[in-house]
């Protein structure tokens, strides 16, 4: 048991997770910090009496169970659930498989309900708790090439704005937090994986996009560690915002979002508002 609060950080071997670990640990909070080799999560971050590394696969069920077990069991409770890990199937939607497109969602989607499926007891029985899910720009806006990936984000915002509702009279609060392009190892070979090419139509737009994105490998505009140092500042907020752009380029994304649903609900205002019942 502990008197500092508790972060539960998923995907905390490396890139994002572990500069949000590193931030934490830095304000004294006590940090469980989850992958699937703890051993490398430990070494990622660096020793700390406030760490705690985990086994964590996050599309596994019993491991989400057994992780939270073990963070109570060490600090004895959980006060902010950080939803992080992620990988990235990249390529034009008819050459994604099947399975890439599955594997996409399960881990992006599916893995974050497991782990906040077996947190949400513990902050129910505190009367207290932040979800912190890190989504994306691709959460708000789709793009060629990211399919499947903005489908996984866009399911997302849905979830955890309509879990924000149901949770909210425990003293549950919600964060979704939508990063543009950081430094981070989501565009390197260990986190993106390329669609087999198969068809010749998209051969030379993925042979562009492709090169493209490996050139912007590590030369990406944000800050990791400034971001996670604002995501721990956000998180002490009493009333922390509901959704959060991470950088000036996300912060245009929403912008450009938002005109553009302003503008598609204007165009057709008048047929959009005839389609009730004329005697109801």
């Amino acid at each position: 048991m502990t008197s500092k609060k508790v972060w539960f950080i998923t995907g905390a071997g490396r890139g994002l997770g572990v500069e949000i670990a590193r931030a934490a640990l830095a304000k004294d909070y006590a940090v469980v910090a989850t992958g699937r080799d703890p051993g490398k999560v430990e070494a990622a971050i660096g020793a700390n009496p406030n760490l705690h590394c985990v086994r964590l696969d996050v599309t596994r069920e019993t491991e989400a169970r057994e992780a939270v077990a073990s963070a109570v069991d060490r600090f004895g409770r959980i006060d902010v659930l950080v939803n992080n890990a992620g990988n990235f199937f990249a390529g034009f939607f008819e050459e994604l498989s099947p399975a890439q497109v599955r594997d996409q969602i399960e881990t992006l989607l599916f893995g974050p309900m497991n782990v906040t499926r077996a947190a949400l007891p513990v902050m129910r029985r505190q009367r207290a708790g932040l979800l912190l899910t890190i989504s994306s720009t691709a959460g708000i806006t789709g793009g060629s090439f990211c399919s499947a990936y903005a489908a996984a984000k866009f399911g997302v915002e849905g979830w955890i704005e309509s879990l924000a509702l149901e949770v909210s009279p425990f003293g549950i609060r919600s964060m979704i937090v939508e990063p543009g392009f950081f430094r981070t190892d989501l565009l390197t070979t260990q986190s993106t994986t390329y669609a087999a090419g198969s068809i010749d139509d998209y051969a030379e737009r993925t042979a562009e996009t492709a090169t493209a994105w490996a050139g912007m490998n590590g030369k990406q505009g944000g800050d990791p560690t400034r971001l996670a140092e604002a995501l721990v500042q956000l998180a002490g907020h009493d009333d922390p915002p509901a959704r959060f752009a991470a950088g000036a380029d996300a912060v245009q994304a929403f912008e450009t979002k938002a005109n553009t649903l302003l503008a598609q609900a204007e165009a057709y205002r008048g047929l959009s508002s005839s389609l009730g019942f004329a005697n109801p």
